[in-house]
C-alpha cells in the first residue's frame, strides 16, 4: 500500500514538473494567464516555466498571415460600380490587446479585420473616377488603404496591417467601353497637344539658328571686309613706300608684273604701237637695268 501511494506521489510529481514547463516555438510567442487575468505578454522562442494548473499559456503565430477576402462591390464618385478583388497581409503586433479582441482566435481576427480593410477601401473608391482607377491609381489607394487600417487595427485589434494589395478590379461591360472611349478620346488629345508643342518648339529653335546664322554671316562679312581693307591699306602703304624710294625700279617692278599677268596663260594677245609705253623695257631691256 504504502508502495502505490509513493508511486502515486512521485507520478503527481512529474506530472507538476512538466505542467510546469513550456515551449514557445520559432516564429511564435505567448502570453501568460493567471485565473484568466494577463500576468505576462513577451514570452519569446524557447522553454519557460510556469506555475502548474493555475497558470496558462496561449501561444500567438508572429509570422505574416494572409487574409483573401472576397470581391466586393463598391462605386465611383460617379456612381459607377466596380467589383474589388483584394487581399491582406496582417501580424499579431501586441499579444494583449490581440487577445483581448480576439481571444488568440485568427478566424475571428481574420473577420474583424475584414470590415475594416473593406470601409477604407470604400472610402477611397468614392473619391476616385473610373479613369483614375483604370490609369494606375491603385498603389496610391493601397497605400492610403494600408496607413488607415493599420492605425485602427493596431488600436481595436492588437494587428499589424503590413500591406494590402488589390488583386483585380472588374467593371460592367457598359461601364468598361465608355470608360474606355472616354481615355482614348482623352489620351488622344494629349497627343495632338503634345505634336503641336513640339511643333511650335522646333519652329522657334529654326527661327533662332537662322537669326543666328544671319548675326554670324553679317559679322563674318564685317570682320573679312575690315581684314581686307587693311590688307588693301597696307599693300598700298607698302607700294607708296617703293615708289618713293626708287620710282624707276617701282616702275620696272609694276610692268613685270603686268607683262607676267598679261601672258601667264600663254594665250594673251596683244595689240598695240611698237613704241607703246607698256613695251618700253622690250626695246631697251639693257638700259633700264
Amino acid at each position: 500500500m504504502m508502495k502505490i501511494g509513493s508511486a502515486i506521489v512521485a507520478l503527481l510529481v512529474v506530472l507538476l514538473g512538466l505542467n510546469s514547463m513550456f515551449v514557445v516555438s520559432e516564429g511564435h510567442s505567448a502570453l501568460l494567464l493567471q485565473f484568466g487575468r494577463i500576468v505576462r505578454t513577451d514570452y519569446q522562442p524557447g522553454l519557460h516555466f510556469k506555475l502548474p494548473v493555475i497558470q496558462q499559456v496561449m501561444h500567438f503565430d508572429k509570422r505574416i498571415l494572409s487574409l483573401d477576402a472576397p470581391p466586393e462591390r463598391y462605386f465611383t464618385s460617379e456612381k459607377k460600380s466596380v467589383n474589388v478583388d483584394f487581399y491582406v497581409k496582417w501580424r499579431v503586433a501586441d499579444n494583449a490587446a490581440y487577445y483581448r479582441a480576439t481571444g488568440g482566435d485568427q478566424l475571428q481576427a481574420a473577420q474583424r479585420l475584414t470590415p475594416i480593410v473593406k470601409d477604407a477601401l470604400r472610402f477611397e473608391f468614392n473619391a476616385r473616377t473610373l479613369p483614375d482607377l483604370i490609369s494606375g491609381g491603385r498603389k496610391d489607394i493601397t497605400e492610403r488603404v494600408r496607413a488607415q487600417t493599420d492605425a485602427s487595427a493596431r488600436k481595436n485589434l492588437g494587428i499589424a496591417v503590413v500591406d494590402v494589395r488589390i488583386k483585380r478590379i472588374d467593371l460592367p461591360n457598359e461601364v468598361s467601353e465608355s470608360v474606355y472611349k472616354r481615355m482614348r478620346a482623352e489620351r488622344l488629345q494629349l497627343a495632338n497637344e503634345l505634336r503641336f508643342t513640339g511643333q511650335e518648339a522646333a519652329e522657334k529653335i529654326q527661327a533662332d539658328a537662322d537669326r543666328q546664322g544671319q548675326v554670324l554671316r553679317a559679322d563674318a562679312q564685317r570682320d573679312a571686309a575690315k581684314v581686307k581693307g587693311e590688307g588693301d591699306a597696307e599693300a598700298a602703304a607698302i607700294y607708296a613706300q617703293a615708289y618713293n624710294q626708287d620710282p624707276e625700279f617701282f616702275t620696272f617692278y609694276r610692268s613685270l608684273a603686268a607683262y607676267r599677268t598679261s601672258f601667264e596663260d600663254g594665250k594673251g594677245v596683244l595689240i598695240m604701237k611698237p613704241d607703246d609705253e607698256f613695251l618700253r623695257y622690250f626695246e631697251q631691256p639693257a638700259q633700264k637695268r
